[in-house]
């Protein structure tokens, strides 16, 4: 069940409460365009937050994808030119 708080925002258990740090500039910024969209700043940073990773995942998926459709072009007999560590390696510093 929802718990209410004195603010706007409805926790629903298990909710845990975080602390961050922001530039001032950034946090304005944040806080504007809440109450432009009338919702509460953990609720936008919520909804942002959940965006970011979605996003995330799914250039993940595509990726993997991607290395999946690569491997299964390989001709029986074929060797990689590089060690799977070389191209871990390089995948990371691409993002």
């Amino acid at each position: 069940m929802p718990t209410f708080s004195l603010s706007n925002t409805v926790y629903t258990h298990p909710v845990a409460k975080v602390m961050i740090s922001v530039p001032d500039d950034l946090l304005a910024r944040f806080d504007a365009r809440a109450k432009a969209l009338g919702e509460s700043r953990s609720g936008l940073l919520q909804r942002l937050a959940e965006r970011e990773l979605e996003a995330a995942e799914a250039r993940d998926r595509r990726e993997v994808r991607k290395m999946l459709r690569q491997i299964a072009s390989l001709e029986p007999g074929d060797e990689p030119t590089r060690s799977a560590a070389e191209m871990v390696r390089e995948d990371r510093e691409s993002h």
